[in-house]
Formats: C-alpha cells, sequence, structure tokens
C-alpha cells in the first residue's frame, strides 16, 4: 500500500503557480474543515448544555482526533521513508510507529463517533444533532488530517 499517490498527479494549470502557494492553501483548507468540526460541536454542546441530551463523555472523540491530528501531522513523510530523518530513538522504525499509533486514534475516534451516534441516538429514536454533531466532528477533523498530511507532498502537486 505505500506509495498508492506516487504515480498520482494534479493537473497543471498554466495560470496558477501551485508550488509557491501549495503549502498556504493546503493550510487554510485543513484549518477551516478542523475549525468547522469544532465549531459544529460546540454548537451542540451549547444548544444540549444538559447530560440528557448530550453527555459529556461524548466529547472524548473529539479530543482524541485532535490529539491524533497533531500526532500524525507532527512525523513528515520523509522521516517515514527515511529520506530525512537517521537519528533519534528509533529512527524510521520509531516515526512508523508514532505514525501508526496516531492513525489507529484518528481510525478509533471516527468508529468511535459512529457508535455515538446509532447507538446512543438513532437506535434510541431521541434527537440527533448530538450526535450528529459527534459523528461529522471526527470526520472533518479525519479529512483536515488527510488533507494536510497528504495535501504537502510535493509529488501530488508537480
Amino acid at each position: 500500500m505505500a506509495g498508492f499517490l506516487d504515480n498520482f498527479r494534479w493537473p497543471e494549470y498554466e495560470c496558477i503557480d501551485w508550488g509557491e502557494r501549495r503549502n498556504v492553501i493546503v493550510s487554510v483548507i485543513a484549518g477551516i474543515l478542523f475549525f468547522t468540526g469544532w465549531w459544529i460541536m460546540i454548537d451542540a454542546a451549547v444548544v444540549y448544555p444538559d447530560q440528557k441530551s448530550l453527555k459529556h463523555v461524548f466529547h472524548i472523540c473529539g479530543v482524541f482526533s485532535t490529539v491524533s491530528f497533531f500526532m500524525i501531522n507532527a512525523v513528515s513523510n520523509a522521516q517515514v521513508r527515511g529520506d530525512g530523518y537517521s537519528d533519534g530513538v528509533l529512527g524510521r522504525t520509531g516515526a512508523g510507529v508514532w505514525l501508526l499509533i496516531g492513525f489507529m486514534l484518528m481510525f478509533g475516534s471516527l468508529i468511535g463517533s459512529m457508535w455515538i451516534f446509532f447507538g446512543a441516538y438513532v437506535a434510541q429514536n431521541t434527537a440527533a444533532y448530538p450526535g450528529l454533531a459527534v459523528f461529522f466532528q471526527n470526520v472533518l477533523i479525519f479529512f483536515s488530517t488527510l488533507v494536510y498530511k497528504f495535501g504537502r507532498t510535493e509529488e501530488l502537486w508537480g
């Protein structure tokens, strides 16, 4: 599965120089997705402040998604490939293990938010907005992680 995006390239437009603005554009898009996810969850917490409608423990999925966002983006692609990273505690292996733990946290949070949405709201026939907020928060943080992690690579942009 390694390198499945190696042969993928964005279309090259002559009117836009992506080379200089690539990191800025990707950072802005990822930031907007991350902000929107947290904004939806904060809105749900304000609209449903009591424990009966939105349990406070459901915020753990968003916190773990945020922690995994930082874990995943702390490791560069060059460190995982072993190009620019040879020192450190475990070198390339440590970077790969750190990235694996980050992705496991991210997918665990995403699966947990689906369980919260379907188990606590859809199956109980209660107001679905708090469950949707938990789910969309984690989905948007997940996509912001992917956009930031893989959008900054030079191979995709040319």
